[in-house]
């Protein structure tokens, strides 16, 4: 699951577009089925979303969960192509964009009324 966070007034003309991009992003990089996305988009008022000096009103929170298994050099380039392509296809500066990747052992993971460690029909590969 992916939860995207932004000023309201800037991520909702967006989001079907973003949720493209960082879908792409996830199939090219994770190997992630056309049918697997899950994305929550959390549109906040102004004054209610805090953001670091420096930085624009494009802010853009991005929290990516997934279960634990890919490699370190697979993360990274998850993470540098996300800012690659939306500054590419949204005009986002890197400087504007906040990706955390957060991974939990498959045990921890429950969907389809079993745990993750008991799915053996995932339809993509967990350690790449």
């Amino acid at each position: 699951m992916i939860l995207i966070y932004g000023i309201k007034e800037r991520l909702n003309p967006i989001k079907g577009r973003l949720s493209d991009v960082i879908h792409g992003s996830m199939r090219d990089v994770l190997g992630m089925p056309e049918d697997k996305r899950a994305h929550r988009f959390i549109p906040m008022e102004a004054v209610d979303f805090y953001y670091p000096g420096g930085r624009s009103d494009a802010y853009t929170v991005i929290e990516i969960n997934m279960m634990a298994g890919r490699r370190p050099e697979t993360q990274k380039t998850l993470i540098k192509t996300l800012f690659e392509r939306i500054e590419e296809e949204l005009g986002i500066r890197p400087v504007d964009v906040e990706i955390t990747l957060h991974e939990q052992p498959p045990h921890c993971w429950g969907f389809r009324g079993m745990t993750g460690d008991e799915a053996a029909d995932l339809k993509y590969q967990v350690k790449v």
